[in-house]
């Protein structure tokens, strides 16, 4: 495997760097759109073609060296998929990196979550996504994506943004005063930092890509129109860096579309973007 962006050697060995890079590539219960599995393969090969200096925060973060873990093969069960990325996480915890997983599926954020409010008592989880993913269980496991958040928010402070689509059967569970929904953002200026006034010190983020409007990010699973912008999403992203301590954060549901290269770019922009807030914000 290529290092990531295709960075020197130096920059992307383990004792060098200060972000590991945990590839999730599983895609076992997603119910429409398939191809969340070939997500990070994608998702390298248009990290290898950006630019590396940040303009916004006038930083080359790849110089605090990221590297990229074996990724997690295990397949067979939405439940052994869950433990192995659970017991993986914890290890990982213990290792004095910032650690940030690329999916697969959204389902793999459950392990990854449990694993992180175990260790941070108090954490708020922060899930940028067009899905509550709020049902205790779904097609007979609670283990899968649209069960993503559903013990998140029995066991975190969990802040919901871009939210534009949800069963019916989910809404005894929603707490509708840290959900920002889509039609709601546009009309709520003050919506990033009455959120963000929400948060507790420390904040885990999962993105789920299909937060963003279809027409700059249609290769998920389930393209919901009405999306975040590059813009919106950015600049309340830099927000929460700079407000809270950001402990780890995943992006998930990436599936590319043959032909359309755009998609896999743009997560991979907002990967890097990440990292540049998280480690030259402030330093600007």
């Amino acid at each position: 495997m290529n290092n990531f962006a295709g960075v020197e050697d130096k920059y992307a060995h383990f004792d060098n760097a200060a972000v590991l890079l945990q590839s999730i590539p599983y895609d076992g219960t997603s119910t429409w759109g398939k191809g969340a599995d070939k997500g990070f393969e994608a998702f390298l090969d248009a990290a290898e073609n950006m630019e590396l200096y940040d303009i916004e925060t006038n930083s080359e973060v790849y110089k605090k060296g990221v590297h990229i873990l074996p990724r997690i093969n295990e397949s067979s069960s939405p439940e052994k998929v869950f433990q192995e990325v659970y017991s993986n996480t914890q290890k990982l915890l213990g290792l004095n990196k910032f650690l940030t997983f690329f999916g697969g599926e959204h389902s793999i954020s459950i392990g990854i979550i449990k694993a992180f409010y175990e260790k941070y008592a108090g954490l708020t989880v922060l899930q940028l996504d067009a899905h509550t993913d709020l049902r205790p269980e779904y097609l007979g496991t609670p283990y899968n994506h649209a069960c993503a958040v559903y013990d998140a928010s029995l066991h975190t402070n969990l802040i919901q943004v871009g939210i534009r689509s949800m069963d019916s059967g989910e809404l005894p569970f929603l707490n509708r005063d840290k959900c920002y929904f889509s039609h709601q953002i546009l009309h709520h200026n003050k919506w990033m930092e009455e959120s963000i006034d929400k948060m507790g010190d420390q904040v885990y983020i999962t993105v789920d890509l299909d937060v963003l409007d279809p027409s700059i990010m249609p290769a998920t699973g389930t393209p919901e129109p009405g999306g975040l912008n590059w813009n919106t999403i950015t600049a309340y992203l830099k927000k929460v860096f700079e407000k809270k301590e950001v402990v780890g954060f995943d992006i998930v549901e990436l599936a590319p579309i043959p032909g359309n290269k755009a998609p896999e770019f743009l997560a991979a922009k907002l990967y890097y973007k990440m990292l540049s807030y998280k480690f030259c914000i402030h330093d600007k």
